[in-house]
Formats: structure tokens, C-alpha cells, sequence
């Protein structure tokens, strides 16, 4: 009887036949149904951990079970292979950022490979690849000449220790930097924007057809933060013709307005703190009453409280968990509320930003919690302009309720109150409907080395000009000098910069400034389909036939940025006719796995905690290691590795020996039972039902325990005498279940047991709807997740059925309000559960 098996040989044996045999390649001309499954591009940080195990073992399985569903499917694979890790590692080794990073990408790709993942390796990318800088370059080009791409002053977060700009996403709460820990400093540059505002509005409302998880969608939704309310403008005591435009969602509450607040980064902050306001001739060219009266020492008081302000992050500046008090400062200067004529104090504050709105704010107390906090620090009124509930003992009230303390406005609801205040404003001229948008520009400069260049040029004489496609790539220089200045090595370069204008020939400056590197990794699923492709980066074609992508597959932390560039990029690139005109969306179906966390942080490289596939690719195997990710729990939910990990892996790897045992191991009944083997047939088929509908709708760890009780129920049927017809059907359909899982030993087990066949070639199983049809199962009926009634039914019930039944019940109906359902959770032929 054989008992084991040589998994190192088996696997490495499959892999190469999936090579070399090209069963997972697709061209032009294959004649399936199409579908596209792709893996977020990875940066090639070094070998695979268990989160790159856990997502390529969804995105492999993917693809085999499309497969063997009959499809064609593109499954490519590359690297984002620009960023700063390899520019900070060459500073440190004096090992070039090129060479770092192919090495890394080696020790990444041979970890996938050794997953068993079956990726077109044919199509492999790589951002650094001199061919995809030029295609990255000529779309860059296409932007700017659209006026997509432009370059503005603005502040950025600039972190010391990694000498470079950083997202607000990449700056801590405590204002530090994510990855080095630095105190991040905020810094005015020159900086390179893709004009992504142009789109909020269509990237808003286009989440809504996408069969994404919705706290993505939600998330780029409050990102793109747009928002309904009135611009008006408040004058300054005192001045003669100066006014502060606030900007608010609710002017409904303008009666409750007891100061006003603007950013520290606010022109009428430069104003009061220049010299100028102590010059008498500006003074009676400017100053009509004594209202207005800014001192020297209020000057040099603001100005030190601006300094202060400089180092916060915008995250830390806005947070309303922070312990630390409001900060502000009085400006001497009052406005005047538009709808009581009374003045306000002015000042200045911290969690008022520049980047919001018009960077001013009329504070309302009685209805913002940070303008409450702020009002009690230093000592303001508080006025309500919505009655709170009785008994309300509270802070600020932001809930519903009639208006009050708001003259004509009063007895209304918010609503109602919000259109009558912006109506009013706008029939006095003092104010306009707006709608405003948290959503900013893409801020795409990078001062770094390792990224791909900007093909920008600046003549003296004819201006700002793109480099010619003939031209392209721009290529960064290999004999660059890496130090840890903060400046680009481009920068200092005495030939990278020089150029020659193309436009009138003469001499020219060339940009330093690289790119950010998302914007590789916005628009490589495009290539992925034209990947052969030397003359355009992707032919209009070539994305007819394969996007949208069909289901795309990454981690949560990419929910904003990657996926909202990525959109936009599609968008953008549409509008342009660079790809087709029906392509608004890159991906139809999203799927964020589960993070894999140790000692409470989520695996990273850079944090230390890292738990290498290679141990057990060398021992247990690359299935029995695949079969645990599946099987630990729902795909979307994290995982804490602990030392339990290595119990459940070998635990897997049992299973896999004892699949093998009863497959490779001939059965000759001594006396057949039929019972027995109309049983096992029946289990059979309703697993086959089950364990499809469950891959479709990714409960792999279900999966999984159906094939254990399959496997369970054909020792059993051997035992007590199953024909053998039935236990080799039972053994074929539970290696085929298994076969986009656990790839390797499948493949073996179908090549022994069918004469070298490839079992993922093979047709995926469906149930005999016969057999379903004489299984009677228990039906259990929920009630909002509470069980009222149990119903004896057919195994091959459909939803229509289990929802009349259950709704033909008294019982069932005397705990349902009106007698109906609000949503019905299906789990048939087993549960179902009604929510009220």
C-alpha cells in the first residue's frame, strides 16, 4: 500500500510541466471566453512572505477554476519596480538601485514560482524596464497636452530621514514618517500635478455600478469628500475693502457663528504679519476705523504661532482623538456675521487647513464638537441653532432637530433651513451655492532617483515643452552619486540636465524630478493586455477584448490611492481615445484579502516580522501551505500567525497524505453494498453543488471542509462496502475540487490515476441534479439570526422555494414586522435567515 509521497519532487516535477507546457498562456486567437484575473503589482521587495502567499494563492486559484470552468483567462504578473527602498539601500550598500532591485525581483518571482502560481510569465513587466518608461513618458505627455499634467507651488510633507515628499497617507498621526519614523516637516516646492479634481465627480458616482466591498467604496467616497453647502464672504472690521470668504455645509447655522477661523497658511495671515500694516501711508489708504488694529507684538505673536504650526501633519492638525489642545491665537481683528451684522473675533487655528474649502471657517459651537472645544479653551459663546433632544446634556449637538435662535429660519427642519439661508445669501448678493470636494490633485513629483523621469524640458526662450516621442525614454544615468542630502542625484548630474529645447534647437534644462510611483502601477494592467506590443503602449483592440479586468485582487491598504489613480487614469485615457471610449472602470470585481498580522503589525519587510514561505516550500510542501491559507477562515478577514500556525500547516499535510493514500491505492470491494454506494454518489454530488457555488462566491475555507467530508465519507463508503464505480467518482471529483487549491498533488494523482492526463485541463464537475433532488436535508429558518422553525426539504431547494416556505409559517411570520423581510441570507439547502 502506498502511504507517501516525495512532495519537493512532485512539485517542482508540475511546475515545469506548466512551464514548459504553456496551458496557462493565452493569445489573440483563442477561441474561449475571455477573463482577466489580476494580482496587484507587487514591489519586489525581496522573497515572497505570507501575505504574498495568501494573495497569489487566490489569484492562482482563480485562475484554474475559470479554467477548468471553460475559460480563457489572461493572468500576467510584474513588478512595481521603482521606489525608494532600493534608492535608501544604495545610499547604504553603494549597490546600484537597478541591480538591487533585480535581485530582489529573482527572489520574488522564484517564491511565486514555487507557490505553484501560473502566472503568463510571457507578459512579465517591470516600471524600470527602458520600454515602460517610454510608454509611462508618452502618457505622461498625452496628459500634459491635455492639461492633465501642470506644475504649481505647493507645501508637501518632506521627511528628513528619508530625504524625500511623502503622501499625507504616508505621515503618522503623531506626524512622524510611516516608514523611517522621522518627524515629517512641511516644506513649499515646485511641485508636477495631475489634475484628478477634474474628475471627482465622475469617479464619485461611478462607484456605484462596481461590484466592489462597499467599505471601499465608502472609503473613496469620504475620500473624495464631496460636499453641498454656501461660500460667503465676511468683511474685516476696519479695513476698507477686505472680506474672508468662508466656506460651509451648513449655513443654516450662521446664527450661531460666535468667531470665525482661518489656517495659518491664509493670505490675511501674510497681510497681518507683513511690514507694511505699520506703514502709515497703507494705513489711510486702508484702515477706515480703529477696529482694525494689529500691533508689532501681535505680529511677532502670530508669526511664532505660524512657526509652530509648520511641523504638524495635516492629519495630526485635523484629528479629533488628540489629547493635545486646540491651538490657536486671537488676530486682534474681528468679521462681521452676514446674517446678524454683528462682529466676531477672528483667529487663527491649527485644525483649519488651506487644502480645504477656502481655508476659513465660520465656527459654530453649539454644533461642531472642534469648534466647541475650541470656543470652551478660549472662552467664547456657544450658541444652539438646533433644538436637541430633551434631557440633551452633551457638547455639541449634531443631530436633527427644528431650528431655533435663528430668526427666520426658526420652526424649520436642517434641510429646509440649509436652502432658505443659501437662497437668502444668494438674493443679497452676499453669498453662493457651492459644492466643495476633500479630493486634491495628485501631487506626482518625486525628488529621487529611482523613478521614472518627467520628459519635461524648460527653454529660456520658448518655455515648458515635452520631449519628443523620438526622443523618449529619458533615462536616468547609471554613474550617479548617492547621498543622503535630500536633493535628486539626477540633480547634481553635470550632463542629465543640460538638454536642447525642441522647439527652437537651443540650449535647455531638463526636469529632475521623477515620478511618483503610483503612477506605474495606474495603468500596467493596460500593457498586461498588449503586452507584445513595441509600437503603442496598448492597442484599442487589445483592450476591447480583455478589460475590464474581471476580478482584481490586493490588500486593503490600496483602497484609496492605487485604486482611485488607477480610475482615474482609465478615465483620463478614455476621454483622450487612447483607450476605448466604454472604458470608464479598470476593474469590475474587487477583492481585498485579510492582512496576515504577528505580534499585532501586519508582515512587512520594513517592519521585521516577516514568516518565509521557503521552510515549508521545503517541507510540508507548497500545497499543504496553500491549503492552510484557504482554510484558516473567510478570505477577507486577518490572521494572527502564532505558533498554532505550524500545528494547522502539518495538520493540512496530513490531509493531503490521506487524499493521496485513497487515491493512488487500488479498492476491490469483497461484498457491495448498494445502500452504501447510492449514499456516497448522493454526498458526492451535493458536495460538487456546494463546493461551487462556494468558490464563486470565495468561501474557500468552506470549500475546504467539504472536501474533508468528502474525503471522510469515501474511507467510509470504502469500509462498509460502496461500489467501486462510486468511490473512484467520489475520488476524481474531490481531486478536481481540489485542484485549484492544491495544485500539485492534484496533478500527480489525475496523471497517475488517468493515464498522464492534466487534470486541470479536464471540465469541472457538475452535479447530477437527479441524485440532488432524493436528498432530503433540514432546512433551519432564522429570524434575524434568531432560529423559529425547521422545514424537512428536497437537497436541490431554490431560494424561491425556501422563501415561500418560510413565509407560509405563522411562526415565522409572528416575529416578522408587517409580515415581510427587509434581506433574505441564503444558505441552501441548510439555513435561512430573514432580517426584519
Amino acid at each position: 500500500m502506498t502511504e507517501v509521497y516525495n512532495v519537493q519532487e512532485v512539485e517542482r516535477k508540475w511546475q515545469r510541466i506548466w512551464e514548459e507546457s504553456g496551458i496557462y498562456q493565452v493569445d489573440e486567437d483563442d477561441t474561449r471566453p475571455r477573463s482577466y484575473v489580476l494580482c496587484m503589482y507587487p514591489y519586489p521587495s525581496g522573497a515572497a512572505h505570507q501575505g504574498h502567499v495568501k494573495n497569489y494563492t487566490f489569484g492562482d486559484l482563480n485562475v484554474r477554476f475559470r479554467t477548468m470552468k471553460g475559460e480563457a483567462v489572461l493572468s500576467p504578473f510584474g513588478f512595481d519596480s521603482f521606489g525608494l527602498p532600493a534608492e535608501n539601500a544604495a545610499i547604504r550598500t553603494k549597490i546600484h538601485p537597478r541591480e538591487y532591485t533585480d535581485a530582489r525581483i529573482d527572489e520574488l518571482r522564484s517564491s511565486v514560482k514555487r507557490l505553484g502560481a501560473v502566472f503568463d510569465w510571457r507578459r512579465e513587466s517591470k516600471s524600470h524596464d527602458p520600454s515602460m518608461i517610454k510608454w509611462s513618458q508618452i502618457i505622461f505627455a498625452r496628459l500634459y497636452e491635455a492639461g492633465l499634467a501642470y506644475k504649481a507651488e505647493a507645501p508637501v510633507n518632506w521627511c528628513p530621514g528619508c530625504q524625500t515628499v511623502l503622501a499625507n497617507e504616508q505621515v503618522n498621526s503623531d506626524g512622524t514618517c510611516d516608514r523611517s519614523g522621522d518627524i515629517v516637516e512641511r516644506k513649499n516646492l515646485s511641485q508636477w500635478f495631475f489634475r484628478i479634481t477634474s474628475y471627482a465627480d465622475d469617479l464619485l458616482e461611478g462607484l456605484d455600478s462596481l461590484d466592489w466591498p462597499e467599505r471601499v467604496k465608502t472609503m473613496q467616497r469620504n475620500w473624495i469628500g464631496r460636499s453641498v453647502g454656501a461660500k460667503m464672504k465676511l468683511k474685516v472690521a476696519g479695513l476698507s475693502d477686505y472680506s474672508i470668504e468662508v466656506y460651509t455645509t451648513r449655513p443654516d447655522t450662521s446664527f450661531g457663528m460666535t468667531y470665525a477661523v482661518i489656517a495659518p497658511e491664509h493670505p490675511f495671515v501674510e497681510l497681518i504679519t507683513s511690514s507694511k500694516i505699520q506703514d502709515e501711508k497703507w494705513k489711510i489708504d486702508n484702515v477706515v476705523s480703529p477696529e482694525f488694529s494689529v500691533s508689532e507684538q501681535n505680529s511677532r505673536e502670530i508669526q511664532d504661532f505660524v512657526q509652530s504650526v509648520k511641523n504638524l501633519s495635516d492629519v495630526d492638525r485635523v484629528t479629533t482623538t488628540s489629547e493635545r489642545p486646540k491651538r490657536g491665537i486671537f488676530t486682534r481683528c474681528s468679521v462681521m456675521n452676514p446674517f446678524t451684522g454683528k462682529l466676531v473675533p477672528l483667529y487663527i487655528a491649527d485644525y483649519v487647513l488651506m487644502t480645504y474649502g477656502t481655508g476659513a471657517i465660520m465656527a459654530v459651537p453649539g454644533e461642531d464638537q472642534r469648534d466647541y472645544d475650541f470656543a470652551k479653551v478660549f472662552d467664547l459663546p456657544i450658541i444652539r441653532t438646533v433644538a436637541p433632544p430633551e434631557g440633551f446634556e452633551g457638547d455639541a449637538y449634531t443631530g436633527s432637530g427644528e431650528k431655533i435662535n435663528s430668526e427666520f429660519l426658526n420652526g424649520l427642519s436642517i434641510e429646509e433651513a440649509k436652502s432658505k439661508a443659501i437662497s437668502w445669501l444668494q438674493e443679497r448678493d452676499l453669498g453662493v451655492a457651492s459644492t466643495q470636494y476633500r479630493l486634491r490633485d495628485w501631487l506626482i513629483s518625486r525628488q529621487r532617483y529611482w523613478g521614472c523621469p518627467i520628459p519635461i524640458v524648460y527653454c529660456d526662450k520658448c518655455g515648458t515643452s515635452t520631449v519628443p516621442v523620438d526622443d523618449l525614454p529619458v533615462l536616468a544615468p547609471d554613474d550617479v552619486e548617492f547621498l543622503p542630502t535630500g536633493e535628486s542625484p539626477l540633480a547634481r548630474h553635470a550632463i542629465f540636465s543640460k538638454a536642447v529645447c525642441p522647439k527652437c534647437g537651443g540650449p535647455a534644462t531638463r526636469e529632475t524630478d521623477t515620478m511618483d510611483t503610483f503612477v506605474d502601477s495606474s495603468w500596467y494592467f493596460l500593457r498586461f493586455c498588449d503586452s507584445f506590443n513595441s509600437k503603442e503602449p496598448f492597442s484599442l483592440t487589445a483592450l476591447e477584448e480583455w478589460m475590464p479586468v474581471d476580478q482584481y485582487i490586493g490588500g486593503i491598504e490600496h483602497a484609496i490611492l492605487h485604486l482611485m489613480y488607477a480610475r482615474f487614469f482609465t478615465r483620463a485615457l478614455s476621454d483622450l481615445s487612447l483607450v476605448p471610449k466604454s472604458l470608464k472602470e479598470p476593474f469590475a470585481r474587487l477583492f481585498t484579502q485579510g492582512m496576515i498580522r504577528m505580534d499585532g503589525s501586519k508582515m512587512s519587510k520594513s517592519k521585521g516580522n516577516l514568516i518565509s514561505p521557503e521552510q515549508y516550500f521545503d517541507g510540508v510542501g507548497a500545497d499543504a501551505l496553500r491549503l492552510f491559507h484557504l482554510f484558516i477562515g473567510p478570505p477577507g478577514d486577518d490572521f494572527d500567525w502564532t505558533g498554532q500556525a505550524d500545528e494547522m500547516i502539518e495538520g493540512c499535510s496530513r490531509f493531503l497524505k490521506r487524499v493521496y493514500r485513497v487515491a493512488v491505492n487500488e479498492y476491490v470491494p469483497t461484498k457491495v453494498q448498494d445502500s452504501e454506494s447510492k449514499l456516497l454518489r448522493e454526498f458526492t454530488h451535493r458536495i460538487i453543488e456546494k463546493a461551487t457555488i462556494d468558490y464563486e462566491r470565495w468561501s474557500y475555507n468552506t470549500v475546504v471542509s467539504g472536501a474533508m467530508s468528502l474525503c471522510n465519507q469515501i474511507y467510509k463508503g470504502i469500509s462498509n462496502g460502496a461500489d467501486s464505480s462510486s468511490v473512484d467518482e467520489a475520488i476524481d471529483i474531490l481531486i478536481k475540487l481540489l485542484a485549484p487549491m492544491t495544485p500539485h498533488i492534484c496533478a500527480e494523482l489525475w496523471s497517475i490515476r488517468h493515464d498522464g492526463e492534466i487534470v486541470h485541463l479536464q471540465k469541472w464537475p457538475t452535479p447530477d441534479q437527479a441524485l440532488l433532488s432524493s436528498v432530503k436535508e433540514t432546512l433551519v429558518v432564522q429570524v434575524a439570526g434568531k432560529v423559529r422553525e425547521k422545514f424537512e426539504v428536497d437537497g436541490s431547494i431554490t431560494e424561491q422555494e425556501a422563501l415561500a416556505l418560510s413565509m407560509g409559517s405563522q411562526k415565522v411570520l409572528s416575529f416578522l414586522a408587517n409580515g415581510s423581510a427587509s434581506r433574505v441570507v441564503y444558505r441552501l439547502p441548510k439555513l435561512i435567515n430573514l432580517i426584519p
